[in-house]
């Protein structure tokens, strides 16, 4: 009896669902169906309310929030120029230089103290430079602007290619000691190893393309190629590293490019993304071999990797040569950037709102 009513009730949700199916197929639903605007809640309010005090400048510079190491970053806001109310009232643009060098003031970030080992760089990621860096007439202002907004970047980068180099090295010695990977460690190493060009299953070849940039040396070569944050690149497409592309990728044409040249200069959607592909282009192209074989040898001697060492195997990435790494040098030296080799960012003090 039981076993009737069971089939009973089955052939009846049958019968119903090949209904609803048959009236749909007959009488489609329209395509002009709205939905209906987002309301914001009250607890939603509420904890935008609390966190306010906290973004408000982060999203008047186009500061990027970062979730997590080794995620994606998002960017809170992609304007350059946003109005705002400073205490008094009075509307005010943010985003130009000498604004942003006032808020690097007033949360104490200096270069000087970090140098010193005195303090972390503060976890400040702008999506995109100041528009007007050539307005600042002193030079040293300009160029502590500057390194002040790719620092952040470039130590952000280095803890994402950290995170993953961990990993690589925890699944490498599970594999030794016999023990077999889950499909999603897997997985994993499979991307990894197409992200870093490398065949599938070549381990050591992995673990010298997966690793950090000298912080020195990324700075110096940002600050040469962007012209301290002033050339069209890094002003329109976030270029401050000055890579060509020859693909259908979204790029900027060279003013005075040759006649019969095809390249561009790669474009990016923040600043971020051009750090990330930097450090990516030096840790798989057959130019920079170099640089990797030396940043592996002073792993194996248990030296720090420094940038003043790994330039001199950059000579091509300009076309000229060793001039190019002279002046890196001289960028190193008079600014004193070996003393950012060590440095770190602030710890975050939440995964889910900005930290100035």
């Amino acid at each position: 009896m039981t076993g009737r009513f069971e089939r009973g009730i089955l052939i009846g949700a049958g019968g119903l669902v090949v209904s609803l199916l048959a009236v749909a197929v007959i009488y489609p639903p329209s395509s002009k169906i709205t939905l209906p605007d987002a309301q914001l809640n009250a607890p939603t309010l509420a904890k935008t309310v609390a966190v306010a005090n906290v973004a408000r400048t982060a999203e008047s510079y186009g500061i990027i929030r970062i979730k997590a190491v080794g995620t994606a970053a998002e960017s809170l806001s992609d304007r350059l120029e946003i109005r705002a109310l400073d205490p008094g009232d009075k509307a005010i643009t943010l985003h130009t230089a000498a604004a942003l060098s006032k808020t690097f003031k007033r949360i104490g970030y200096d270069l000087d103290v970090i140098k010193a080992g005195g303090i972390a760089v503060p976890r400040l990621f702008l999506a995109r430079l100041p528009p007007d860096m050539s307005a600042i007439s002193q030079i040293k202002e300009r160029k502590a602007i500057f390194f002040k907004t790719v620092l952040p970047l470039i130590l952000q980068v280095n803890d994402e290619i950290r995170a993953d180099r961990r990993r690589l090295w925890d699944l490498h010695a599970r594999v030794k000691n016999g023990e077999y990977l889950p499909a999603v460690d897997r997985l994993w190493l499979i991307v990894l190893a197409e992200r870093y060009k490398v065949k599938h299953g070549d381990v050591k070849e992995l673990l010298s393309r997966v690793d950090i940039m000298p912080t020195s040396m990324a700075l110096a070569q940002a600050a040469e190629e962007s012209g301290w944050g002033t050339s069209r690149f890094s002003r329109e497409g976030n270029a401050i590293f000055g890579e060509w592309t020859f693909s259908d990728a979204e790029g900027l044409v060279p003013l005075k490019r040759e006649a019969g040249r095809t390249h561009k200069v790669r474009a990016f959607r923040s600043l971020l993304d051009s750090v990330r592909s930097y450090a990516r282009n030096l840790n798989t192209h057959r130019a920079y071999r170099k640089l990797r074989t030396m940043r592996q040898q002073m792993r194996r001697d248990g030296t720090a990797v420094r940038g003043r060492r790994l330039i001199e195997t950059l000579t091509s990435y300009s076309e000229r040569g060793m001039d190019y790494v002279k002046d890196l040098r001289a960028i190193i030296s008079v600014n004193q950037l070996d003393g950012l080799d060590a440095a770190k960012l602030s710890q975050p003090e939440t995964a889910e709102q900005p930290v100035i």
